[in-house]
């Protein structure tokens, strides 16, 4: 295009002129995304992802951008460069290229850069993730659930070709079925070639003249539909597991993704829990306390008894071997932590006080802590 017809590149790029190497390197990942002829078929796609491969071409290249900064288009003209005493290679024709385009387009369509060979080749689908959500007990022994899944599918209408039912993709006659098309420059004596993909079929090497119906010649579509999912017994919140092949499907022949299940755990009214482990305060009576007794304690496998022992203080934890939860992909179990805290009375009355303050008074040598910390208090303040 005429250079008087040119967006500033700062703003083909949605970027500030002070914007660092990753902003600008960000900015074009979405945009080409966005714009990418394989993926958007609007009318002006095309010309739009032009016009965003060559201003990054420009603002990606530190020498080249200085001289666009500096003297605007002109600057990365390759005529402009040689008479400025510049790099005669900075233009669009020079063995600067598109480079790094693609890695940077392997990230987008999951490894679908153009083969040595020409084409498109076979690109691995996208993985899919989802969440769930269980319950504690069944995060700690499994449980099959069902959830819904949506992902790109194979057109089940042209199986995958794009094309209208009796026809067929017809090689691409720009670039003869290769995806790219070279041009060649000559420059001072010398002749300097650039390949780019092909500007007809957006480099995918065949043209689709009558496109299937359904899928709008893409080949693939988006499908929800409903998976039952084993969740393995002992996973924690937050967790995810891996279904293999249950993404989305690949393009060109690829492999299909994995589909990720997140797991979230629904918080429990009496349980935490710290790995395999689980914890639990219980509250007893200063009777029990005292005097000890045999009280039921809730478990994941239900209500077990315990005997708590005499002189039991607030605070006081003990362990429930194996009655914890799982590890995964084991039998074992982790242990069952239960904490006591003895409740003191309220709401008494006043013969119920009468009889309580009767019995500090008679046992106030049976309280060896509350007497030593008397005995120091003395010591210091006294």
């Amino acid at each position: 295009m005429a250079n008087e017809n040119k967006r500033d590149y700062y703003e083909v790029l949605g970027v500030e002129k002070n914007a660092a190497a990753d902003q600008i390197k960000k900015a074009y990942r979405k945009l080409a995304a966005k714009y990418h002829p394989d993926v958007n078929h609007e009318a002006d796609a095309e010309a739009r992802f032009k016009e965003i491969n060559e201003a990054y071409e420009v603002l990606s290249n530190q020498e080249k951008r200085q001289l666009y900064d500096q003297y605007g288009f002109a600057g990365v003209d390759p005529n402009f460069a040689a008479s400025q005493g510049g790099n005669p290679f900075g233009g669009f024709g020079g063995f600067g290229g598109f480079g790094d385009l693609g890695d940077i387009f392997g990230d987008f369509f999951g490894g679908g850069a153009r083969s040595r060979s020409g084409g498109t080749r076979a690109a691995r689908g996208e993985n899919v993730v989802v969440q769930v959500e269980v319950s504690f007990e069944e995060a700690a022994f499994g449980v099959q659930k069902e959830i819904n899944v949506s992902r790109i599918e194979t057109c089940d209408q042209c199986h995958g070709s794009g094309c209208a039912e009796g026809t067929q993709p017809e090689t691409c006659p720009q670039c003869r079925g290769s995806g790219q098309v070279r041009t060649t420059q000559s420059f001072m004596g010398m002749t300097m070639q650039s390949t780019a993909a092909c500007p007809t079929c957006g480099g995918k090497g065949k043209l689709i003249k009558n496109p299937c119906s359904r899928c709008k010649g893409k080949g693939r579509i988006k499908r929800s539909h409903r998976q039952r999912v084993d969740i393995p017994a002992g996973i924690d919140d937050g967790q995810a597991f891996r279904i293999s092949g249950q993404g989305s499907a690949g393009a060109n022949g690829g492999p299909n993704g994995d589909l990720m299940v997140n797991v979230r755990i629904r918080p429990h009214e009496l349980f935490t829990r710290d790995g395999a482990n689980v914890y639990c305060e219980m509250p007893i009576s200063f009777y029990q306390a005292a005097c000890g007794a045999e009280i039921e304690v809730p478990t994941l496998d239900g209500k077990v008894r315990y005997n708590v022992p005499e002189g039991t203080q607030t605070g006081t934890t003990f362990r429930l071997k194996g009655k914890g939860i799982p590890y995964v992909g084991y039998k074992n179990r982790g242990d069952q932590y239960v904490t006591v805290s003895v409740e003191t009375p309220t709401r008494l009355s006043k013969e119920q006080k009468e009889l309580l303050r009767q019995f500090e008074e008679s046992t106030e040598k049976a309280q060896p802590k509350r007497k030593s910390f008397f005995d120091k208090l003395k010591r210091n303040f006294e």
